[in-house]
């Protein structure tokens, strides 16, 4: 989820309108017309749909931002091709046999890591269906000292757990909720030297001992340069500084980090992971070495391929249908991989 990428000229729009953006009724029919294209099969290999429900500073995603969201999600989800129970072959999640899975951030806060039973129990509530999993968070600094710390986040685990879903768990490497800027301790050269493999080796084992699967990614949206493992903070276009002369060094990082990321946790036996590769539907900078494809580890590393695809004036210049923004980066999301099944691991509308 990206947080502040309103130009000024935005800024002035939202506050002649009250600082609303899209009528009720609009992000009604966005969501309406998504989860119809999505059930209708626009996109074949498209297993997973998550929505972000959550409110900040004037933006407001949560489905029930007006009575007629409420309303459009829940008719939406309620056919049975919006699958909750999610299936595992050897420790690892497969596409449903048919449909989608139904799944949500539940509003677990502004750091994405309040997890509790309750907050999960309030969205199904509002949603009048369950979910197949549950998406949070794994920030890697302490929330009371603000410290740097990488640690298994036993607690939420458990929490979700406890409610009955599958706990999906994000990887931020951060020491604090800055953004737009280089990290001044998880660089990807820092995580690719090792500096930080006794405490992923310990979280790998974890991981492990908990003894059932979970979804972990780790860099969401990593194409877009509000997270500090975008290339952007982490070498950029050059392309001496790292690695292979032919590729931007930034991106090059990244792929490199993530792979040694799932290398430590292989090596422990952690073989109870899903590991998801997550981008945005626009990259930003829009630039050629921030290509998607740059980013990828491969699919030897790589268990699902998911993307962020959201709509309102809070982030974008022009309002846009889902299948408008899904349509343009669909065939780049194909084109990583042959088999890899896809989510929209983020979606969601502002009012």
């Amino acid at each position: 989820m990206r947080r502040w990428l309103l130009l000024p000229v935005l800024l002035v729009v939202l506050a002649g309108c009250g600082g609303g953006g899209a009528e009720p009724s609009r992000k009604a029919a966005w969501i309406e017309d998504a989860f119809a294209a999505i059930r209708a099969g626009r996109y074949p290999r498209l297993k997973a749909v998550s929505w972000w429900h959550e409110a900040w500073d004037g933006v407001n995603l949560r489905i029930d931002s007006s009575p007629e969201a409420l309303a459009a999600y829940r008719r939406a989800v309620q056919p049975d091709g919006l699958v909750t129970r999610p299936r595992f072959e050897d420790g690892r999640l497969v596409a449903p046999d048919s449909g989608v899975y139904l799944a949500a951030f539940p509003d677990f806060c502004g750091p994405e890591d309040c997890v509790s039973a309750g907050r999960i129990a309030e969205f199904e509530a509002l949603a009048g269906k369950p979910l197949a999993w549950a998406y949070f968070s794994d920030n890697w600094f302490d929330a009371v000292t603000g410290e740097p710390r990488i640690r298994f986040p036993l607690e939420a685990v458990r929490a979700i757990d406890a409610a009955g879903r599958q706990p999906f768990i994000r990887l931020m490497a951060r020491s604090s909720l800055d953004e737009g800027q280089a990290d001044p301790v998880y660089s990807m050269q820092s995580i690719i030297d090792g500096d930080f493999d006794t405490a992923l080796d310990a979280w790998a084992d974890a991981a492990r001992d908990w003894g059932r699967p979970l979804l972990i990614e780790f860099g969401t949206e990593v194409n877009g340069e509000w997270f500090p493992w975008n290339g952007i903070h982490n070498g950029g276009a050059e392309r001496t500084g790292y690695g292979d002369p032919m590729l931007a060094d930034g991106p090059e990082r990244f792929r490199d980090a993530y792979r040694h990321v799932i290398d430590r946790f292989r090596a422990r036996g952690a073989d109870n992971i899903t590991w998801f590769f997550h981008v945005n539907a626009d990259s930003e900078p829009p630039e050629e070495w921030n290509r998607i494809q740059a980013y990828y580890p491969g699919d030897d590393y790589i268990d699902w391929i998911g993307v962020s695809v959201y709509n309102g004036s809070w982030v974008r210049d022009e309002d846009q249908d889902f299948v408008d923004i899904l349509d343009e980066t669909w065939m780049t999301l194909t084109g990583l991989s042959g088999s890899r099944p896809i989510a929209v691991l983020e979606m969601g509308m502002s009012d």
